[in-house]
């Protein structure tokens, strides 16, 4: 049986188009024999309007055909929604390939990078530690506390020589240790001392005619292949000369200084006094703060002449030009690329006999130390008040620094830097205290000066002052005011917020004696 559609006036309603794609077909057919341009960019939706709006006769369609095109129009979608949801999962699982072969890559170059620095540090270890410890030694290390003296310091003796290659070529006198510094510090109260010691130092018993203390090194290393003997040697003889035990010693040579302040991109300077050095060609004001490169901190690390100290002021600029990297790194902090070159400065230019776990120990120490406390110590006195050595020959025309108590009488030096190198800031500031009864009641100060020694201070003298001399329950005088760290116990010891000075004390016939300090007790409670 066939159904007969009549279209109205020539037309067919929009619901007998509905799934028809005989029409569509047709035009697309004719559109593309006809070869136009227009044609083919026309898309499905402007088609089907063109053979909506055609008239057409009469379209017979059978029951069975109507059910056949049903069926392929079915299967048809069952397809494109297959088809879609195979591109949907291949979109997902093409999205985790790559995020997976991008976790692949990381891994590889993070691999990569490890490795290349795992190489890199073991190389400077290496350097550094003359191939006795590895990266992988530092890995594993324990933190084990560093190596002490009797007193509980832990004293580095640092070795400074001339020459910009480690092995000493290109350079005579290479391994002439011309920078002596002794680092001393405490692991419990993280105090800090250095202190430059005159390479022109007479000690006499030397390898040479010369008798100078920056031979030591070199006469126990002449070659530059024992590196630990010509250490051992320095630490011994000079420990004796100074009478301090060294733990441990750090050989570093010129081109460690030029690098590290490059590193920084320059440190600033601050002199005690002009330098005018036409040999390293250094010309630097005193009181000025100066910006020097690596080449020219270098200059003044050397510069001696045209200064009022000679060797003196060599040991003060070398002193400066470490606190100012010190400064430097506080001041800004380390990028990366700065810490890698700093390090590698580090392993070509120094060697030292820490091992693995105390190298472990001391970069533990080092995060903590506050680094702007570290205390400078001078064996010379510009002014002459406190100098313990002085210059002068021996008869052979040569210029030596020697003892002021006398040619190789190293005692004042020694009980000198007993003294300083002490953690305890009272005993090395060694204040002396004068205590005075300003009351009526007898026996004041005597009691006085027992509750002053129990918390360290020292009482040199007791004796009784004029009855009201001092209208306070006490008063504190301050006649030395270098002595900073006294000042500040005495402060907490009184519950004071200042101390008076000496010129305000009320006593007019007191001459002024050889104390540091003056306390008067005043009101009784």
């Amino acid at each position: 049986m066939v159904k007969k559609v009549k279209y109205v006036d020539g037309f067919a309603p929009r619901s007998s188009t509905r799934g028809r794609t005989v029409g569509i077909n047709n035009g697309a057919k004719r559109n593309r024999r006809s070869g136009s341009k227009q044609a083919k960019s026309t898309n499905s939706r402007r088609i089907a309007i063109d053979d909506f709006t055609k008239p057409v006769g009469t379209l017979d369609l059978t029951s069975d055909q109507i059910d056949k095109d049903l069926q392929k129009q079915n299967k048809k979608g069952k397809k494109n929604k297959k088809a879609k949801k195979a591109k949907k999962q291949h979109k997902k699982w093409s999205k985790k390939r790559k995020i997976i072969t991008g976790i692949i890559v990381f891994l590889i170059l993070i691999g990569a990078g490890v490795g290349a620095l795992y190489i890199w540090g073991q190389g400077i270890l290496n350097k550094l530690s003359n191939g006795n410890i590895g990266i992988w030694d530092v890995i594993t290390a324990k933190d084990v506390e560093l190596k002490k003296d009797a007193n509980g310091r832990t004293n580095v003796l640092v070795l400074g020589t001339s020459g910009y290659e480690m092995d000493g070529s290109g350079h005579d006198g290479a391994f002439l240790t011309d920078s002596i510094m002794i680092l001393s510090l405490d692991q419990e109260t993280k105090d800090v001392a250095m202190m430059s010691l005159p390479r022109d130092l007479y000690v006499g018993n030397t390898c040479t005619a010369t008798g100078k203390v920056n031979e030591i090194y070199w006469c126990s290393n002449q070659d530059g292949t024992d590196e630990l003997s010509g250490a051992k040697a320095a630490m011994e003889q000079i420990g004796d000369i100074l009478g301090i035990d060294f733990q441990y010693y750090a050989h570093i040579n010129w081109g460690a200084l030029k690098q590290v302040v490059d590193a920084l991109g320059g440190v600033t300077v601050t002199l005690d006094e002009d330098i005018a050095d036409d040999w390293t060609n250094t010309f630097i004001n005193a009181g000025v703060p100066t910006t020097i490169n690596g080449d020219q901190a270098v200059g003044l690390a050397r510069a001696r002449h045209g200064t009022a100290s000679g060797d003196f002021t060599r040991g003060a600029s070398q002193q400066k030009i470490l606190l100012a990297i010190r400064d430097k790194m506080v001041e800004n902090g380390l990028s990366l690329l700065q810490v890698m070159d700093i390090m590698g400065a580090v392993g070509d230019n120094v060697r030292t006999d820490f091992n693995a776990d105390e190298v472990k120990s001391l970069y533990n120490l080092a995060k903590d130390f506050p680094m702007e406390n570290i205390r400078q110590i001078s064996l010379y006195d510009p002014e002459g008040v406190n100098s313990y050595v002085t210059t002068g020959t021996l008869g052979n025309g040569i210029s030596y620094v020697l003892p002021v108590a006398g040619n190789l009488n190293y005692s004042e030096i020694q009980a000198y830097l007993k003294k300083m190198l002490n953690s305890n800031d009272l005993e090395r500031e060694g204040a002396e205290l004068q205590v005075l009864n300003g009351t009526s009641e007898a026996g004041m100060a005597g009691s006085e000066k027992t509750k002053l020694e129990e918390k360290g201070f020292s009482v040199a003298s007791i004796d009784d002052a004029p009855e009201g001399t001092c209208s306070k329950k006490v008063c504190v005088y301050v006649l030395n005011d270098k002595l900073v760290k006294t000042a500040e116990k005495l402060k907490e010891f009184y519950g004071l917020e200042t101390l008076d000075s000496y010129e305000n004390i009320p006593i007019t016939y007191y001459t002024k004696p050889a104390y540091d300090f003056i306390i008067i007790l005043g009101k009784t409670e």
